[in-house]
């Protein structure tokens, strides 16, 4: 493959299957309708949060269900994203990527993606018609957490905080920004 394989026609939006064909550089590219989105690697920070929402949410999921770590999500043949996790049915396991609605979409915001996660991601896993929708602020000195559910008429902001919330979906899961951050310097 060349380099130009790799790219769109020119005028045209970015697509699914010219994504698939880029070499993998350690950067983290996504799509949102087309347009191509470059991010640098995670933080270790990043990664710390991500992990220890990992071990909340699975401790609470049932049988049933599982989370899955930045996975591959394709909305359509012009997006895909690769959230920081989902929860999904275990029965949606075993493809290359995921391409119906996860039941929750986490995202740990970093400050290259702080806009993108709060508006372009939103909208589309609005459109795509995921039913919960969680951003995680990791500063350390003040985690936050923030939760949208999908209604009829779109996303509803649920909760904004820094204090422990019980959640009820995909699961009854209590989450404490405090604790995912906890023993981190800042």
């Amino acid at each position: 493959m060349t380099i130009g394989e790799a790219w769109p026609g020119f005028g045209g939006p970015f697509t699914v299957a010219e994504l698939d064909r880029m070499p993998s550089d350690g950067h983290r590219y996504e799509l949102v309708d087309g347009v191509l989105v470059v991010s640098p690697r995670p933080t270790t920070v990043h990664q710390f949060v991500a992990t220890r929402l990992i071990g909340v949410l699975s401790a609470a999921c049932p049988a049933e269900l599982c989370v899955i770590v930045e996975p591959a999500v394709q909305l359509d043949p012009v997006t895909e994203l690769a959230p920081g996790l989902v929860v999904v049915h275990l029965d949606d396991v075993g493809d290359a990527k995921f391409t119906a609605p996860p039941l929750l979409v986490v995202e740990v915001r970093s400050p290259s993606t702080a806009l993108i996660d709060l508006n372009r991601k939103k909208a589309a896993y609005e459109k795509f018609g995921v039913p919960s929708y969680w951003i995680v602020d990791p500063e350390p000195a003040r985690p936050e957490l923030t939760v949208f559910e999908l209604r009829d008429s779109g996303y509803v902001l649920e909760a904004t905080s820094t204090q422990p919330l019980t959640l009820p979906h995909p699961f009854m899961v209590t989450i404490t920004p405090a604790d995912l951050t906890k023993g981190l310097l800042r």
